[in-house]
């Protein structure tokens, strides 16, 4: 297959790596020419334009059978989500128009489930976020399941967990500074997925994934803060992050949310068998990294 990956950086970069392993032809869209070496050498070709910028899709080939936008934003606001996401995809929908496309696959988010009562959700779980980032995700979901409706865009949607593997890993790294905090009994609940797991997935559902389906990204054990915590504790022989009171209208402001994604789908729809099942599995793994490559750098 001839494959696009949109964003090709922290997840689309080693994702090229391995479809390339696998025998597929893949191009590499990024903003800059910063990466371009390490595209190369992972067998990616190069191209540069930004999606936010349609002059600038333009003159690149379209003849790809697989296309992901695994775009990231960067940690930017509102305005930032709405020209990264819901204008770019509409970008690259307009692009794309008359094109081979077989599939493709755009990485959303769990953030778009606001649900704060610790409840398992689904992909049929209502989609209610506070955060404006999270109802912009919103509306580049149906923006997607609206193009496959009414022309048959091949768009298959996965809402990703909050991704940890090397280098990353947002409440791991602030537990090693000391700056990590339990809130309130730590009953907020985390979802996570390793990154391997995250490229497992979406070539899954490159595979198998249906037009128009939604599927949760996200390992098998959700978490409560407080057991996370513990188990770092425990297998790093370091003290427990103390407590604060729990503030739930930072966490509105901040878009926090307290749910426990269910990954069913995924497993049973496309099969897919996790590499990482829990957090324990995952971060125990990345700390038997070499030094510079673990989350802990």
């Amino acid at each position: 297959m001839r494959v696009l990956i949109v964003g090709c950086g922290y997840v689309g970069l080693p994702l090229g790596a391995e479809l390339v392993r696998q025998g597929h032809e893949v191009f590499g869209l990024r903003r800059s020419a910063l990466a371009e070496t390490e595209l190369k050498a992972a067998g990616i070709t190069p191209l540069l334009a930004d999606i936010t910028r349609p002059e600038t899709l333009a003159p690149l080939p379209r003849d790809f059978d697989w296309v992901v936008n695994c775009t990231a934003s960067g940690g930017g606001g509102a305005e930032d989500y709405r020209k990264i996401y819901l204008e770019g995809n509409r970008n690259l929908m307009a692009w794309l128009a008359g094109s081979p496309l077989k599939k493709f696959i755009y990485t959303s988010s769990t953030s778009v489930y606001g649900q704060n009562d610790g409840s398992v959700v689904t992909e049929q779980s209502p989609v209610e976020p506070d955060a404006p980032t999270s109802r912009i995700l919103v509306a580049t979901e149906k923006l997607l399941l609206a193009a496959v409706a009414e022309r048959n865009f091949p768009a298959a949607i996965l809402r990703v967990a909050g991704i940890y593997g090397p280098t990353r890993g947002h409440s791991f790294k602030a537990f090693l500074r000391g700056e990590a905090r339990i809130e309130g009994d730590g009953a907020r609940v985390l979802n996570m997925i390793h990154r391997d797991d995250v490229i497992g997935a979406i070539i899954a559902a490159l595979r198998a994934a249906k037009p128009g389906e939604i599927y949760n990204a996200a390992d098998h054990e959700p978490v409560s803060q407080l057991n996370f915590f513990k188990w770092l504790a425990a297998e790093l022989k370091q003290p427990m992050p103390p407590v604060i009171p729990a503030d739930a209208e930072a966490w509105r402001r901040r878009g926090v949310t307290n749910k426990q994604v269910s990954n069913a789908r995924l497993r049973a729809e496309l099969k897919y068998e996790f590499q990482f099942p829990d957090f324990r599995a995952g971060y125990a793994a990345e700390l038997r990294r070499p030094a510079g490559n673990s989350p802990t750098s």
